[in-house]
């Protein structure tokens, strides 16, 4: 346990203890049981078949591809796949359900034990354990917004294949839940199996929550339902751990609950009596056999499975010399990391500086993206492009500081750097004999700064900045430099 891990009460310090249940929705054109379509914005109840809707004797049918993507899941994850498992009937009542259950696994699920490294802000890592991936079919959803009186019910998401991950307690405070969930996002989306969107409702977060003194049992927990983005999760957390502990501190006892987060008024607040297992009357679902898997299948999905955020993180540090933080900036996401390989790659087998590269994804072309809402998917300069500029600066072509003129036109137009330069005419200049004469201009036209810098070599800059302006930034600043110390030093 770590110090900073806890939480300070009034009664001394408390440990909080967290597990996260993570529903997440399926990569998939059809759902878990039946062939209805599964994209997002469609028209209320257009995306429903018989068996979703569960007219009387239709009889559900796995979707294959549903399973391979859950397996996969469970290869990355390094958790233990479960040859041979079975569906149940959970048993519940709600208006966005209409069977009255939820076909789901429950002693039995297709992917075991596993385990997620996550990365501290200090440098270290902690393990934090998967205890099971079980497959389910989501629920309809009800709209409390479509009228005063009515709650209208929309079964377009109902039998989505889902995929709930179930952590075990081993979350100890806000921060490592939000640095855990954006983690475990980032290998779904490698892994091509959910895409994460969590404004979409395609990852959804439970959180059970609980407060104890250090070294005492596990205290009496507490659910909060369906949060949808890292910050609500981590908010959440944080509130309802002080609630906890509020209560405790002041005689009082934690009612086992499903909660919700406010997140305006800063509380959560109770939605119903936390159910227990026994509750849902679980049995194994008469309409569906057991789930029994071929050894060899699973062992070609294991040898297909892409290059996951840690191996490629420790290969961009050795491979191309990164820092462990820029390594993991630039593989958070597959797509950046892709982007990123095809800028150092370059052309004709020359490979391009990873440093320089690194520099202009993570710096520049981060903050443009950012500027105008875009993913890096949808960058308006393509990695190629980019490498050409970084090219014109490697040969000298044009400055640093040009280049970002250069860069900030390409954003916005589209087109490549060295059409932009040629049409601007903002080659570098690199005769010396222009530029010694910029510099002689500089000298006689400051004979004060000229005379201050025996004792203040940092006026240097100050006659760079002059050449620089004079020529408009083209002047090649080595050259620049070289001259003005030869040309000072000799006064």
């Amino acid at each position: 346990m770590r110090a900073n891990s806890l939480m300070q009460g009034r009664t001394g310090e408390w440990e909080v203890v967290i597990g996260l249940e993570v529903h997440a929705q399926i990569v998939a054109r059809a759902k878990l049981f039946s062939g209805a379509a599964t994209e997002f914005g469609a028209e209320p109840n257009t995306q429903v078949s018989t068996v979703d809707a569960a007219f009387p004797g239709m009889l559900p049918v796995i979707n294959r591809h549903c399973v391979e993507q859950a397996v996969r899941t469970g290869l990355g994850l390094g958790a233990e796949i479960n040859l041979h498992s079975v569906f149940d009937r959970k048993n519940y009542f709600y208006p966005d359900l209409p069977a009255g259950y939820q076909i789901s696994q429950y002693q039995q699920p297709v992917v075991g034990r596993g385990r997620v490294e996550i990365e501290m802000p200090d440098g270290s890592t902690r393990a934090i354990g998967i205890t099971r991936l079980h497959l389910e079919q989501d629920a309809g959803k009800s709209l409390h917004d479509q009228s005063p009186r009515e709650t209208y019910v929309d079964l377009n998401r109902a039998g989505i294949g889902l995929m709930e991950i179930v952590s075990e307690p081993d979350l100890r405070t806000a921060e490592e839940a939000g640095i855990y969930l954006r983690k475990l996002r980032s290998i779904l989306r490698y892994l091509g199996t959910c895409d994460g969107n969590m404004e979409e409702g395609s990852l959804r977060c439970d959180c059970n929550v609980s407060v104890r003194k250090p070294g005492a049992p596990f205290g009496t927990r507490c659910e909060l339902k369906n949060l949808n983005s890292v910050r609500f999760v981590m908010q959440a957390i944080e509130i309802e751990a002080r609630r906890q502990i509020e209560i405790i501190e002041d005689g009082g006892k934690i009612a086992q609950q499903t909660r919700l987060l406010d997140p305006a008024r800063g509380e959560t607040r109770p939605m119903r009596s936390k159910e227990n297992d026994y509750d849902y009357r679980y049995f194994p679902d008469p309409d569906l056999l057991p789930l029994v898997l071929d050894p060899d299948w699973v062992a070609t999905l294991r040898a297909e499975l892409p290059e996951l955020p840690d191996k490629k993180r420790a290969r961009f540090v050795a491979d191309y010399g990164l820092g462990a933080e820029e390594a993991e900036v630039l593989v958070a996401e597959r797509v950046t990391a892709e982007f990123f390989e095809a800028v150092v790659a370059g052309v004709g087998g020359k490979s391009r500086d990873p440093k320089a590269a690194a520099n202009w994804v993570t710096g520049d072309l981060f903050a443009a993206l950012n500027k105008k809402g875009l993913g890096i998917a949808e960058s308006p300069v393509a990695a190629a492009q980019l490498g050409g500029l970084i090219d014109l600066i490697a040969d000298g072509t044009i400055s640093g500081r040009l280049a970002k003129d250069v860069f900030a036109e390409m954003v916005e137009t589209g087109a490549d750097a060295t059409a932009i330069v040629a049409a601007r005419g903002l080659r570098q200049v690199t005769d010396t004999g222009a530029i010694e004469a910029a510099v002689d201009a500089a000298l006689a036209a400051s004979p004060a700064q000229v005379a201050q810098y025996a004792a203040n070599p940092k006026v240097l800059g100050f006659f760079v900045g002059q050449v620089m302006k004079a020529t408009q930034g083209k002047a090649n600043p080595a050259l620049v430099n070289e001259l003005l110390r030869k040309k000072l030093g000799g006064l």
